[in-house]
């Protein structure tokens, strides 16, 4: 066999051996499942999740998703644990214990351990007559019937089934607690993500001056306010009310040059385009992106409860990356 159709065959397989294990899994989703969930609900401490070798990892990661979805969490290493680690956990505190067998020697010790605490234990194992699954109060089911790996030693299998299987947990959690996309951008604050999910346009807006004219301006005031503010557009305004009535942009500029033979006479009220695009200060800035994308534009007229405040540009939306 061609060694490139080997490698192929061989990713494709183990790609195909994890997917079934993971459907596998649904099967085990049962009333000690539920119960767990009803559980942890009801846990007035956090929740600590504890494993070792591979397992441990496996319980980092779940770690680090419940907290980012809601469900105070702490690691702990059960070979650490073991050693004075154990402390971290008050008789609040509900403990996932995570092994493949169940029956490692740093599971049987910790173990009685955790019970001693009368701490609340869901163990969630591939092996369900285990000594960890005969001594918890949960068994969560993550067994497999083979390992990814050719000689059934390395956890591949069995690892991706104990991740799903916590990502099953964490996600029934967020949900029956009602975790709202607001709660996550609480605990998400950095990066793009937390942006999309936060910023809104009267957070970006106001750094900027607010370029306006009379409908009346001539085409000189008109460059100038353009020119000075560095928006590429400024918004026309009614003379007595201030009412916004249109917008004129770079755009608007160039194509009157070729509109009109005579500019000495040009108003913005004969330049500018009416009845623009707006968008509320209140609304995200993923809306503005939005709208600006749609509509193939740079710059937006910001409101604050319909009366005109300003500019947002896509070169903000940019140095914000969302874009």
């Amino acid at each position: 066999m061609n060694i490139v159709k080997n490698i192929k065959f061989i990713a494709k397989k183990v790609l195909n051996d994890e997917a079934i294990a993971i459907q596998r899994l649904k099967k085990f989703i049962n009333s000690d499942f539920e119960d767990c969930v009803k559980a942890i609900l009801n846990t007035k401490g956090r929740v600590v999740v504890t494993g070792i070798g591979k397992s441990a990892n496996i319980a980092a990661k779940m770690v680090a998703t419940f907290n980012s979805t809601g469900t105070p969490a702490l690691f702990m290493h059960a070979a650490d644990a073991i050693h004075g680690d154990l402390g971290m956990i008050q008789r609040d505190d509900f403990v996932i214990c995570l092994s493949k067998s169940g029956n490692t020697p740093e599971i049987k010790v910790l173990t009685p351990l955790l019970k001693r605490k009368e701490v609340k234990l869901a163990a969630l194992v591939g092996n369900t007559n285990s000594y960890l699954a005969q001594n918890a109060d949960f068994v969560l089911n993550a067994s497999v019937e083979k390992e990814a790996c050719p000689h059934n030693l390395a956890p591949t299998t069995s690892t991706t089934a104990a991740l799903a299987l916590g990502d099953a947990l964490a996600v029934c959690l967020l949900e029956v607690r009602n975790f709202s996309t607001r709660d996550f951008a609480e605990l998400h604050p950095g990066g793009s993500l937390g942006k999309q999910l936060y910023l809104k346009v009267c957070d970006i807006y106001k750094q900027h001056e607010v370029p306006q004219v009379s409908e009346k301006a001539t085409l000189k005031e008109i460059i100038i306010q353009i020119s000075s503010k560095r928006l590429g557009a400024t918004a026309v305004l009614a003379p007595d009310t201030n009412t916004l009535i249109g917008i004129i942009t770079d755009g608007d500029l160039r194509r009157m040059l070729t509109n009109y033979e005579s500019l000495q006479s040009l108003t913005a009220a004969d330049i500018m385009t009416r009845n623009p695009l707006t968008i509320d200060e209140d609304e995200y800035a993923t809306a503005a992106l939005a709208l600006m994308q749609k509509k193939n534009i740079t710059q937006l007229i910001v409101t604050k409860s319909s009366i005109f405040a300003g500019f947002i540009h896509l070169h903000d939306l940019l140095k914000e990356g969302l874009v």
